[in-house]
């Protein structure tokens, strides 16, 4: 333990000796370490930002949709015949269809005129969602099954319309239709440059008379499970069931694709991770840089102090002692390389966050921490060996004699 603290005291020294040439020679590792740091900061607060919104949907939902050919093109149909089916299916809780409007510019009130998301949605969507209204109501099964146009509205809504603080009552213009307000949503705030406050919800039937039932509209069901834990039965149910009702035979592919809150959850999690492995593996070159780097300035070190070595061996230093020295000179310099980047990286992440408008803040995860000095450590050891091993091995006597 002595001789550990007397190397590590002599390794000390001789960095502090140097300064700016320390500093130098872990300049890569902190470029690299700093680079990464940002990297994962900035896409596990956008992985996080994106599971708390599909975590308001629950673990035991379903997303049911119609497929697309390779040209974007749907392939399938989901229609209110479906939605009888699944909702008669002895298991599913409860079901809502939902489906966008974009048959006309904007909404108009005024004078005004403002585009928002329009949504076709039934009542059960709004516990699914956890869109709940903030003054009035939502939709209820009065207002669908009498095709009612009334709206539920976005606070963003109501502020770019310069609407009363209270607009129940008031009627919004979208086309030649007439939108009566009955509601106003809690704010959700904004996912992903989505300003989730921009949205206004009509009944599901109104919607598609809005849009013309000659035209085929992209459809999705979501559906709440009463029994998380037969979810793989009630999805080869559903599948079943959307098989039969569209005449599909053996053989023939889905026109429509099943996916529960987990599975996309967890598809989020791998593109994530792919991301995040791509781009440490290219601002993982800098590590590799600043590994050169230091072997390179440790190597030229040695040379520098070989008399220092010669003395220290003439006063009875084993090879191992030497060794230890120098390896530990090139660890404490790229562990200090690490420990510097992290701090710059971290800072990176929260200012870019920052100025990307609506983007999640970052997160810097433990393992990411212990990641990033746990490599830096690695790298001090792996291109320190070298210039150690070279110092370790020197002749006494050669070292003595060394102008």
């Amino acid at each position: 333990m002595y001789l550990f603290l007397e190397a590590l005291r002599s390794a000390l020294r001789a960095i502090a000796a140097s300064k700016l040439r320390s500093f130098l020679t872990s300049l890569g590792i902190i470029i690299g370490v700093a680079s990464i740091i940002a990297v994962v900061s900035l896409v596990q607060g956008l992985e996080q930002s994106i599971t708390q919104q599909f975590e308001g949907y629950g673990s035991n939902s379903l997303f049911i949709q119609q497929r697309r050919d390779n040209f974007g093109r749907l392939i399938g149909d989901l229609t209110d015949d479906d939605l009888i089916k699944l909702k008669a299916i002895e298991g599913i809780a409860a079901i809502s269809p939902q489906t966008f409007l974009f048959e006309y510019s904007g909404l108009q009130y005024a004078g005004k005129e403002h585009a928002a998301d329009i949504v076709g949605v039934m009542p059960e969507f709004a516990e699914m969602d956890n869109s709940y209204p903030e003054i009035g109501r939502f939709i209820t099964s009065a207002d669908a099954n009498s095709r009612k146009k009334i709206a539920v509205i976005g606070p963003k809504v109501r502020d770019e319309l310069n609407l009363p603080d209270n607009p129940i009552g008031e009627f919004l213009r979208y086309g030649p239709h007439w939108l009566k307000i009955v509601g106003v949503l809690e704010s959700k705030g904004q996912m992903l440059g989505q300003d989730l406050d921009n949205y206004v919800y009509i009944p599901y039937p109104t919607a598609l008379g809005i849009m013309g039932y000659q035209k085929q509209p992209f459809v999705m069901f979501v559906a709440r499970v009463a029994d998380v834990d037969r979810m793989a039965a009630l999805t080869a149910r559903v599948s079943q069931t959307l098989r039969r009702n569209h005449g599909l035979r053996q053989g023939d592919d889905d026109d429509f694709s099943i996916q529960s809150s987990d599975q996309v959850l967890a598809s989020i999690g791998q593109v994530t991770r792919i991301i995040t492995l791509v781009f440490g593996g290219i601002v993982g070159i800098s590590l590799l840089v600043g590994g050169i780097g230091i072997m390179n300035i440790m190597l030229v070190s040695v040379t520098e102090r070989t008399r220092e070595v010669g003395i220290c061996k003439a006063l009875g230093a084993t090879r191992a002692d030497i060794l230890l020295q120098f390896l530990l000179e090139a660890v404490i310099i790229s562990l200090l390389g690490g420990v510097i980047g992290l701090a710059i990286g971290y800072g990176l992440g929260m200012g870019i966050a920052n100025l990307i408008p609506d983007f999640p803040p970052s997160q810097v995860p433990l393992w990411s921490i212990a990641m990033a000095l746990g490599f830096s450590s690695a790298v001090g050891i792996i291109f320190g060996l070298l210039p150690a091993a070279k110092a370790a091995g020197l002749d006494p006597i050669d070292a003595l004699r060394y102008e």
